[in-house]
């Protein structure tokens, strides 16, 4: 049983470049240095007056940073996935989710910028069903499914892989991010399950090239940036967070192919365009952005005063197919 408690800031800092979805990461501070980390710190009460004045400081020592908009995401601590390397401290991980418009690395950080799905393959379903989901994830858990000695269990399994991954009469629910990495954890489809049976062994020695399902992160940090990216999918519906990612002003094209790369699919672009109008989430500017490779663009910023006018403004995702 541990006999101490060590409580760690992790901050999951997500921007979207060129319609791909980013987290910040860096290699400060984890016990295996081949391996990305988020950005993370222990809380030192003596030198952070509250929580998230201890991860604005961790973050900015690690990546030069300055955080604008953050919100505490979620507090991890299973005792089974969060013990020290002395295998008797439990390493309690509050995490936040940070938003922000990517930019260079201060000179000095070995901070970088990596695709969110590159940890998260089976995510991007922009171009359909992904390859790694079809060949290889699908197999892999009916495999999973079948290896159940008992027929209870081989029904549970069943109805878990039907109901997180989209399969048969069920439908794919973007938001069930962390649930489908946590079955991919069970089933021993991911590097860190393996890591976690072997104590002491490291995530990167646990990837065989054949079964390699998306990047490892260090410790847990692919479990905290799947809860965040969940987190982020459903609260584009309720509250305007994907103006955070923008630029002070864009075109309606740019917003839309923000919130497709957060949510992993394509939405009808006239649908979509209805629910913001709707909305009165955005005002033209008056002005044009010429630099569209073809008819100039009328440029958009995000009304403010939306925040005081409904309690619940966000961008809508219209469920139906995309359209040009």
């Amino acid at each position: 049983m541990p006999r101490a408690v060590t409580v760690g800031l992790h901050a999951a800092i997500v921007a979207v470049t060129e319609e791909e979805p980013r987290i910040l990461t860096v290699s400060e501070g984890a016990a295996d240095r081949r391996l990305a980390a988020l950005p993370f710190g222990p809380l030192d009460p003596d030198r952070h007056r509250t929580l998230e004045l201890g991860l604005r400081v961790w973050v900015h020592e690690q990546t030069g940073m300055d955080l604008a908009y953050v919100e505490q995401l979620y507090t991890f601590g299973d005792r089974d996935r969060a013990l020290a390397a002395d295998g008797r401290t439990l390493l309690l991980a509050v995490a936040y989710l940070a938003l922000v418009r990517e930019r260079q690395v201060a000179e000095g950080h070995t901070a970088a910028w990596q695709g969110i799905y590159g940890f998260l393959p089976w995510e991007d379903r922009r171009d359909g069903e992904p390859e790694i989901l079809r060949a290889r994830i699908r197999p892999a858990l009916a495999a999973w499914v079948k290896a159940a000695a008992e027929v209870g269990v081989r029904r549970e399994r069943r109805g878990r892989a039907d109901i997180t991954f989209g399969s048969g009469a069920t439908q794919w629910d973007g938001e069930r991010v962390l649930d489908r990495y946590e079955l991919l954890y069970e089933a021993g489809l991911v590097a860190e399950s393996a890591r976690d049976k072997e104590p002491g062994a490291h995530a990167v020695d646990a990837i065989r090239p054949e079964t390699g399902f998306g990047a490892p992160l260090a410790l847990d940090h692919r479990r905290i940036l799947a809860t965040a990216l969940g987190r982020l999918r459903g609260k584009l519906k309720y509250r305007p967070l994907v103006f955070e990612l923008l630029p002070e002003t864009f075109t309606l094209l740019q917003l839309q192919r923000t919130v497709e790369a957060l949510v992993g699919v394509r939405l009808h672009k006239q649908n979509f365009r209805r629910l913001v109008e709707r909305g009165s989430l955005v005002e033209g500017t008056g002005e044009l952005e010429p630099d569209t490779g073809g008819r100039p663009a009328e440029l958009f910023r995000f009304r403010r005063e939306v925040l005081h006018e409904r309690p619940a403004p966000g961008v809508g995702l219209p469920g139906l197919p995309a359209g040009d």
